[in-house]
């Protein structure tokens, strides 16, 4: 067994020390999007859908349904609209069911 590894045993070394300290690093990761329902409209809703290589978007009448547990922060819905579009700075999404994965977005831009 190598020294170090045995060293980094005894002395209880470890990489990181989240969750006790958020790691520095997490601010280079890319995450979902989060969405502006006042900035959003039909127009831009399906033209996010129609870019999204997964099945993270979809559109029901008046609402984007966003599933976070699809989505992998490809950032090409931001380029599409980045006025209506933000990344949301979350990395944690664990969740004891499917369902708390969905996120149901109002389209409110048409309605001013």
């Amino acid at each position: 067994m190598p020294l170090w590894f045995a060293r980094g045993l005894r002395r209880g070394v470890v990489t990181t020390r989240y969750p006790a300290r958020p790691d520095g690093s997490a601010v280079a990761l890319p995450t979902p999007p989060a969405f502006r329902p006042l900035l959003l409209t039909r127009e831009i809703v399906d033209r996010m859908i129609a870019q999204c290589p997964g099945t993270a978007l979809s559109r029901a009448a008046d609402t984007l349904v966003f599933d976070a547990g699809s989505c992998t922060a490809c950032g090409r819905c931001a380029r599409v609209a980045p006025h209506a579009v933000t990344p949301s700075g979350e990395f944690e999404l664990a969740a004891t069911t499917r369902s708390a994965l969905i996120k149901m977005v109002p389209i409110l831009g048409e309605r001013r």
